[in-house]
């Protein structure tokens, strides 16, 4: 079972004020390279457990999310703590790159 929450516009606030580090994944269903995400987004949060949030917005259900971020292309995944964007990623990536992401924010 995936620990990937499904993020909408109305629960972001709920999630970025937990205070641990946060990866939300922006895609969508007809997105190849999205789709090739997906497995590495479980992987992350199985690795992580729960000292991170691993988090998917899809852009056509929540548009007003996706252009608060100003994304234009899909895969992007950025990286926040709290109310900071620590970093943002355009393209499939992977899990060892998101899961060292979020570890250098644990801190």
């Amino acid at each position: 079972m995936s620990n990937v929450i499904h993020l909408s516009t109305a629960a972001f606030p709920k999630v970025k004020a937990l205070g641990q580090p946060v990866l939300i994944d922006f895609w969508a269903p007809w997105c190849g390279p999205c789709r090739q995400q997906s497995p590495i987004l479980d992987q992350v949060a199985s690795h992580l457990g729960e000292r991170a949030i691993v988090a998917k917005v899809n852009v056509d259900e929540e548009p007003e999310l996706a252009a608060a971020f100003g994304v234009q292309s899909i895969p992007t995944l950025v990286v926040l703590k709290g109310e900071t964007l620590v970093q943002r990623m355009v393209g499939v990536q992977q899990a060892t790159t998101l899961v060292r992401a979020l570890e250098a924010v644990e801190s």
